[in-house]
């Protein structure tokens, strides 16, 4: 049976946290600085508000998602401004080492296998080419899982499956739980305890009743980022085999190595 991602999506439009759009913001810009002049590809690249960032720094972009009816929507904003295309990122329609970098935000738990991915992603990247890949961290003491999810990767278990598939994996943390609001903070309680027993939204609909009584005013989700709409500091870089318990997002960026690295490892 097809699932129906479109419900769990932040398409364009959509009510959303200022904090949402700054997170969006944040992993596009970090991307790009990887990106400059290169081949890229983004799987699973939902509504698409990042394509237009990086095609401008890109050498060339592709990109696709699994979902024909969100795929669908960065179609009608984009035209042919980008080449997308539908695909399974565990399947990827392209050629032996024909990239230079492949993204995947916030959807590496959506797939069965992620094992599969990483494989797909050595064999079409370029030697030293990269992933790139952000995710909610599942170690923190509150997380609460999306539907639909397999499984979630923290800093630990993202660092073993790259090593495995060859490449050397770095990664990062940002948005520290601890600069929330008082009010946040005196939520995380609460929300471990809503989580353990599924009394949090599932939907983005009841999702965003919520978080107008915790953050109050809502923005709409934009359908392009563009830079300046906010701020960057860089990602903290965290140890491959210690799990996180501080930052809210964790970032990826896994170097497939050269023929000669992988002779030696």
């Amino acid at each position: 049976m097809s699932i129906d991602y479109i419900h769990v999506t932040e398409i364009s439009g959509d009510d959303v946290t200022r904090e949402q759009v700054e997170r969006i913001c944040h992993r596009y810009y970090w991307a790009g600085e990887y990106c400059r002049g290169k081949d890229v590809l983004e799987a699973a690249c939902g509504a698409g508000q990042g394509l237009g960032y990086l095609a401008g720094l890109a050498k060339s972009l592709q990109a696709g998602d699994y979902s024909e009816e969100i795929l669908g929507i960065a179609r009608r904003h984009y035209g042919s401004r980008v080449n997308l295309r539908q695909f399974d990122a565990q399947n990827m329609p392209f050629p032996d080492k024909s990239l230079d970098v492949v993204i995947l935000f916030e959807a590496i738990y959506y797939l069965p296998d992620a094992g599969k991915f990483a494989a797909e992603c050595a064999r079409v990247l370029r030697p030293g080419g990269r992933v790139l890949v952000a995710t909610a961290n599942k170690d923190l003491y509150d997380f609460n899982p999306s539907p639909h999810t397999h499984r979630y990767y923290g800093v630990v278990e993202l660092s073993e499956l790259f090593r495995s598939c060859g490449f050397n994996a770095e990664c990062f943390g940002c948005w520290p739980a601890g600069n929330a609001s008082l009010l946040q903070k005196a939520l995380r309680p609460v929300k471990m305890v809503a989580a353990r027993l599924g009394l949090i939204p599932k939907t983005m609909a009841g999702k965003k009743l919520l978080k107008r009584l915790v953050f109050g005013k809502l923005v709409p989700m934009p359908a392009e980022i563009t830079a300046g709409i906010a701020s960057y500091v860089p990602p903290v870089p965290l140890a491959p085999d210690t799990p996180d318990r501080k930052h809210k997002v964790i970032y990826c960026a896994a170097v497939l190595k050269r023929g000669e690295d992988k002779f030696r490892s």
